[in-house]
């Protein structure tokens, strides 16, 4: 099938490297472990925003804003990607970050701060509750705001990744490896949304399987929000074909978003140790963490071949040094 998606801007460096984890494989001795690189997009130390920030922000560009308002978490990974591809594209950023500003100012937001942002704290409204107030104080002050959605997921952000499927495909072809699973770390959908599309656009026949990190806020299961993308994203590109079966795995959730327990720190551990790779305490690790319990737990077979997507989001490590290394 051939797709036309929307108009982009280039910012990320891709095709980003896949690649297998060999020491990881053989340390668990379950199936042969891949990695697909998305912490290597380039922008501003990387992450799997850029990817959809490249489709978002043409939307920005053609409608003449000139800044951008976004919301997250204190150590949001995808505010400190708006952040610096606004700086690359000149754009005045405003990024809501849930909590209170930090004594010390370090990971996420010192590279926020470091990229010319505008951080608004806005203390339990990590998602974007506060953004209505601040669009309206803009207009006033006579700018032209555009809001990129929380985790920059909408049709536009999983475009990003039915393209990534296609250069997963290609990487694949190339390389004469064929792919069973993928599983990697899913929160606000527009990223499993486009993998679980482009999978079925492709036909590459891949079971894809998100690793559910966050206790929902609302009445509607993740479940359904992917879903609810997958329409929207069909719709945008005129596309008549059924929603995908959304695969969430909500087993490691644990006691919710950002607290850190044993199976994070030993994912964390375990690839820096055997492969020389950073993950995240709080995506990335709980999404490796589930891998290698499902791998120990025989969920899979000693011959298939699990790709892990790399998702980014290094950055936020140095926020959690004393829970990671206790004095």
């Amino acid at each position: 099938m051939t797709i036309t998606l929307a108009k982009k801007v280039d910012l990320a460096f891709l095709p980003t490297p896949l690649h297998p984890l060999t020491q990881l494989s053989e340390k668990l001795g379950g199936p042969a472990i891949y990695i697909k690189r998305d912490d290597q997009t380039g922008l501003a130390l990387g992450g799997n925003k850029t990817r959809k920030l490249e489709f978002i922000l043409a939307q920005a560009l053609a409608g003449q804003a000139d800044c951008v308002i976004t919301a997250g978490a204190s150590q949001s990974n995808h505010c400190r990607q708006t952040a610096a591809a606004a700086a690359r594209l000149g754009l005045e950023c405003h990024l809501i970050l849930g909590g209170e500003k930090p004594a010390d100012i370090n990971g996420n937001i010192l590279l926020d701060t470091m990229l010319g942002a505008h951080l608004h704290f806005a203390g339990n409204n990590r998602k974007g509750e506060d953004i209505p107030a601040l669009v309206e104080s803009l207009k006033q002050q006579g700018k032209r705001p555009f809001v990129v959605p929380y985790g920059g997921s909408n049709c536009f952000g999983a475009m990003a990744y039915i393209n990534a499927m296609g250069e997963l495909k290609s990487q694949l072809e190339t390389a004469n490896l064929k792919m069973d699973h993928i599983v990697f770390a899913s929160s606000s959908g527009g990223t499993h949304a486009g993998l679980a599309l482009g999978n079925q656009l492709l036909d590459l026949n891949i079971n894809v399987m998100g690793i559910n990190n966050d206790k929902q806020s609302s009445d509607t299961p993740l479940e359904r929000v992917i879903e609810t993308l997958c329409t929207e994203t069909l719709a945008a590109l005129s596309i008549d074909a059924p929603v995908p079966e959304i695969k969430l795995n909500h087993d490691y959730i644990a006691d919710g978003y950002g607290v850190i327990n044993q199976l994070d720190k030993h994912a964390l551990s375990s690839l820096a140790q055997t492969e020389g790779i950073i993950l995240d305490p709080v995506y990335t690790g709980r999404a490796m963490g589930a891998l290698i319990d499902m791998i120990r737990q025989g969920k899979f077979s000693k011959d298939d071949n699990v790709l892990f997507w790399h998702t980014g989001g290094a950055p936020a490590v140095f926020a959690y040094a004393k829970t990671l290394v206790p004095a």
